[in-house]
């Protein structure tokens, strides 16, 4: 046996990483501490002699040296040496940048204030750089102020924009507005792109402080009203990723389509319970199935989920294009899975009357409502039926005689579900967990992929059932692997912060609705207020606007709890399909269930903070992405409908103008100020209205409004509208001129459809 080098009879995730890696090299904790006891920046060299590295294992430390000058662990000097962050006072970050010229450095470090980066600076970057930057005052508004030292990382690469030319110059306006740079594409990396055509242009020059960013048209998607446009422009505009590299269609090709009889050994045999899926009508992978029977004291609840990680093995191609694709994101009629069909829509689907490997939570669910024992294990199992929502909805709660004639084989196991469904929602209403029921805007596209109507689309008992099985057992994997003492990824939801809490109250305040006086804030406060508005006409408004005022969830191994379901500790456990976090929950289970140490375990905290870090990134890059990919489509619905008039309600008040969202089309625009009546209007935050100077006319928010579109920017995705004057009707005789004194004659106002199922 080899002698151990210094590093590694010192280094203590020595173990850990010769677990991981065939050449392991020294962990990013040793460097940071070897850097640190030497006081001074070290070439790169100079850290081989050090570690008395191999040439397979210098190529390893190359790149996890780049990666933590990624990350913003450590910098790399002008002269080459590696140096730590912290001892240069400087602060690396993400760079935030905002359509109006300047930007922020959004740190790495959670102890430290977003960095203000002036236009000047934010010429030589771009939105999603990595930077490091060093305090150099405050602005006008007391934010640091940075000037940038190095650029850590080019995070765009490539831009989808609209392809113009100016004097025989050509460039790309980018869709993106936090692209401020137009990309100057020379005449001979044009291509066959024509002016006004929508293209992806690959940067060739980064910018600097001289000079725009110069670029290559390497795709021409279409014309800016090519049908399923919006979906292209969203892709590339995000960077979300469409094709599966060679490496992972090499390995996908070795999976059958039929679960194999080895497969199936060592595992609990389900396949004579009668589990079945529960899915919205134009679901395609199913990755949950779940089974109620009672027991003396309450019910059994099995809740089996999609055995993703016995296919995705851990640092496989596959596993690393599931890390970074993150989710599946979904656009209307397309789809971006995380993992290829094969496997998303076939191996772990729970499709019905065939076998499938899976995960089972089982769980002892008292009268209470409460979950009082929870087991996990491997099993196998064969779905008995796939029901839809509506389905089960009709079947359980409308009484169709026709359904329950057809499923009546089924039917007593779906009113087991129901039961405890009832008893788990009795319990998430004790511990006061917040409930949104917003109705959501449903796009119906036609033929030619444009959209034929937007309507309301809302949850019924059945999505609520389905949702308390998956906390539930969520709530059990939390509970499991936090007693096991593995890391993995809890699904964390701060509280509202006191900046969001003091304008929600005075929001509140306008419509005599009053918030609890309490100091410790606790999720039971906010389902208080959503009860008080209950029924009421602009409930749906004040949820939107509690809901707005709520932290973003977010992934990380430190448990804070989830404030919006009121539970002490949650995670992730039942998505694998289509979210990486719920594969690392999996994977924790799975290693807990093998009896093996938790520090043999092959991913560490830090690990999964890197990763719960990116998970999030995911996230909300597909949220930005299909929330775009609607808005040109909303926008593209409005195009033929300029001169109309629509009943709308005022959404947001502003300095400049109101936001108004028509009824029953879900579709909103903005009401400038200038198109308001004949006077000077003041903006009064604290009552969120505007108010005419002269004539004291108020426009309040949540109150009725009656416009008529004016314009429509596709590029901007903004539609914007003006409000409809009334006409003046004399009290005299008909055709007798209005005289001053008359008032006109009151209108019987028409009676508004009622929005959603207040």
């Amino acid at each position: 046996m080899s002698k151990k080098r210094a590093w590694e009879r010192r280094d203590s995730e020595a173990k850990a990483e010769a677990r991981k890696y065939a050449h392991p090299v020294p962990s990013r904790t040793y460097i940071r501490q070897h850097l640190e006891d030497l006081g001074a920046p070290v070439p790169f060299d100079g850290l081989v002699d050090a570690f008395d590295l191999d040439s397979q294992e210098r190529r390893g430390l190359g790149i996890r040296l780049k990666a933590m000058v990624r990350d913003g662990q450590i910098l790399r000097n002008r002269r080459e040496g590696y140096c730590l962050v912290d001892r240069i006072a400087l602060v690396t970050g993400a760079v935030s940048a905002h359509r109006d010229g300047f930007g922020f450095v959004i740190p790495d470090q959670d102890d430290v204030e977003d960095v203000y980066l002036a236009s000047s600076t934010m010429r030589e970057l771009m939105h999603g750089d990595r930077v490091a930057v060093r305090i150099r005052g405050h602005d006008r508004r007391g934010r640091p102020e940075g000037s940038l030292v190095e650029v850590l990382e080019r995070n765009t690469r490539s831009i989808v924009g609209k392809y113009l030319q100016e004097r025989g110059v050509g460039f790309v306006v980018p869709e993106n507005p936090r692209i401020i740079h137009r990309i100057v594409v020379p005449s001979d990396a044009a291509g066959r792109a024509r002016p006004g055509q929508v293209v992806l242009a690959e940067i060739e020059t980064q910018p600097t402080q001289q000079t725009q960013p110069i670029g290559r048209i390497v795709k021409v998607l279409g014309k800016p009203t090519s049908p399923g446009i919006e979906i292209e422009i969203a892709i590339h505009a995000h960077g979300l990723p469409t094709e599966w590299p060679p490496a992972v269609e090499k390995q996908v090709q070795r999976f059958g389509k039929e679960v194999p009889a080895k497969a199936t050994r060592g595992r609990e045999d389900l396949r004579d319970l009668p589990l079945l899926t529960i899915d919205g009508a134009d679901a395609r992978d199913f990755d949950d199935a779940v089974f109620c029977e009672p027991t003396p004291s309450g019910w059994r609840l099995y809740v089996a989920i999609a055995d993703v990680a016995h296919y995705v093995e851990r640092a496989s191609a596959l596993d690393a294009e599931a890390r970074n694709r993150g989710t599946s994101v979904y656009f209307t009629r397309r789809v971006l899975p995380m993992l290829p069909e094969l496997l998303s829509n076939g191996l772990c689907s729970l499709n019905p009357k065939v076998d499938r490997l899976c995960m089972v939570c089982e769980m002892r669910v008292g009268r209470d409502g409460k979950v009082s024992r929870a087991r996990f294990f491997e099993g196998v199992m064969r779905s008995q039926a796939r029901l839809t929502y509506d389905e089960v909805a009709a079947l359980l709660f409308d009484g169709d005689a026709k359904l329950r004639r057809k499923h009546a084989r089924l039917l007593p196991h779906l009113e087991n579900l129901n039961d405890v469904f009832r008893a788990l929602l009795a319990q998430r209403r004790k511990r006061g967990a917040i409930d949104f029921d917003i109705p959501e805007a449903y796009v119906e596209l036609g033929e030619d992929r444009r959209i034929e109507s937007i309507s309301s689309y809302e949850r019924n008992d059945a999505h609520r059932m389905i949702e308390e099985c998956m906390i539930a057992a969520n709530v059990s994997a939390a509970r499991f692997l936090g007693r096991q003492k593995i890391p993995t990824l809890y699904r964390v939801h701060d509280k509202p912060t006191q900046e969001r809490l003091r304008e929600l109250k005075a929001f509140l305040a306008t419509f005599g609705v009053p918030f609890p006086k309490v100091k410790d804030l606790q999720p039971r406060h906010f389902a208080q207020v959503l009860e008080r508005i209950k029924g009421k006409a602009n409930a749906s408004l004040v949820e939107t606007v509690l809901l707005r005022s709520m932290a973003r969830a977010a992934y990380q191994p430190n448990n804070l709890g989830h404030f919006g379901l009121s539970l002490p500790e949650y995670a992730h456990f039942t998505s694998p399909i289509r979210r990486y976090p719920d594969l690392l929950v999996h994977r924790a289970i799975k290693h807990a269930l093998s009896g093996e140490k938790p520090g043999r375990f092959a991913y560490t905290s830090k690990d999964m903070d890197q990763l719960g870090k990116h998970c999030s990134m995911t996230e909300k890059r597909a949220d930005e992405a299909t929330r775009e990919a609607i808005a040109w489509l909303k926008c593209e619905f409005m195009l033929d409908k300029i001169g109309e008039e629509f009943d709308g309600v005022i959404t947001g008040v502003t300095g400049f103008g109101l936001f108004v969202q028509l009824q029953d089309v879900f579709v909103e625009g903005l009401v400038h100020v200038t198109s308001l009546e004949n006077d000077y209007y003041e903006h009064d935050p604290a009552r969120h209205r505007l108010l005419g100077t002269r004539s004291k006319k108020a426009y309040q928010l949540a109150a009725p409004l009656r416009v008529r579109v004016v314009s429509v920017d596709m590029e901007q995705r903004r539609i914007d509208f003006e409000p409809v004057v009334p006409k003046v009707r004399s009290r005299g005789k008909q055709g007798r001129a209005a005289e001053p004194g008359d008032r006109p004659r009151r209108r019987r106002r028409a009676s508004r459809p009622k929005t959603g199922r207040r």
